[in-house]
């Protein structure tokens, strides 16, 4: 009897033993399995206890080649800030000629009309000089183009109105308006860029005049550049948008404005770790269209995210959310 009872744990030892080297291979196998599938996708994280952000992202160069995904180093960068305005292409007042018939009379000939190209001294009009009888030639005292006309043949006109109006349209003006609260920072000698929406065109000039009053109604001053003409794209009354260029500077450390995100209420730059890249907060400075200063979070040399950084923050907000990571 002692000797079946001895038999009969021994069995039990040995089912015991067996069961437990098998859970151990499945559990071996399915760690294998997972690391295998991070392998093959070039995604995983690793989790670091210190950073509140999330873990790292492994990043496998063909993928980071695959995305269309760009690098590039924490550095010096020269930042040139500006101002956006709005403003109006006016008529350059001193390209503007009101035409004065000399002597009251009856109007005989009209030669030009509205939208006409002109010559400087070239024949308008003739009138009929209403005390001599004698006809002589209204004439233009400018190059440019009949912007207004008022007479017709057999109209009386006197010898106080303006006839005929000619503009030079060679050049013109853009009129901006500054705010208040940008006054102190716009000043003479800026460069300025000119466009309008919708069309790919851009014209860059100096600001020459910037007025020395505010408008009581709407509160803006004004600042005026000189555009070239040439190619009649300016239309006087046209609405134009503009960028005001107010100063240089050369801050130590800087990214790409496409680095900069959003991610758990802070603003973030995505950095080289290891074979991965993390979230590191930072603090911004000044800003343009191209680059941001960096105040606080990174160090000169170190590597970031430039442009494509959306994978690496859709990894980390599957994180927050508990999410699995099937790559």
């Amino acid at each position: 009897m002692e000797n079946k009872n001895k038999i009969f744990f021994i069995i039990i030892g040995i089912v015991i033993g067996s069961a437990m080297m098998m859970f151990g291979m499945l559990i071996f196998q399915g760690n294998n399995n997972d690391e295998l599938l991070n392998q093959q996708s070039g995604l995983s994280d690793e989790h670091n206890e210190n950073d509140n952000l999330g873990g790292v992202i492994i990043l496998s160069d063909s993928v980071i080649t695959e995305l269309g995904i760009k690098t590039d180093i924490v550095g010096p960068k020269l930042l040139q800030a500006h101002v956006d305005l709005t403003g109006e292409i006016v008529v350059d007042p001193d390209k503007l000629a009101h035409i004065v018939p000399r002597f009251a009379g009856i109007v005989k000939k009209v030669y030009k009309k509205i939208g006409d190209k002109v010559s400087k001294d070239e024949v308008v009009a003739v009138i009929e000089s209403n005390e001599s009888l004698v006809t002589y030639n209204v004439e233009s005292s400018i190059d440019g183009v009949v912007l207004d006309l008022h007479m017709t043949p057999g109209e009386f006109i006197g010898d106080d109105e303006h006839v005929v109006t000619v503009v030079d349209l060679s050049t013109v003006w853009a009129e901006l308006n500054i705010y208040q609260e940008e006054l102190n920072n716009i000043k003479v000698g800026q460069n300025v860029d000119v466009f309008f929406d919708g069309v790919d065109i851009t014209a860059r000039a100096k600001i020459f005049y910037i007025s020395p009053t505010v408008d009581v109604h709407t509160r803006t001053g004004k600042a005026r550049v000189q555009l070239n003409n040439s190619k009649s794209i300016w239309k006087p009354g046209m609405f134009i948008n503009a960028k005001v260029y107010t100063e240089i500077e050369t801050v130590d450390q800087a990214v790409s404005l496409t680095a900069i995100h959003n991610f758990e209420g802070q603003k973030v730059v995505f950095v080289r770790d290891g074979l991965g890249f993390r979230a590191q907060p930072v603090t911004i400075g000044k800003t343009n269209t191209i680059y941001v200063q960096i105040l606080t979070g990174l160090n000169i040399g170190q590597i970031y995210l430039s442009d494509g950084a959306f994978v690496i923050k859709s990894e980390l907000l599957k994180e927050s959310f508990g999410g699995d990571h099937g790559h």
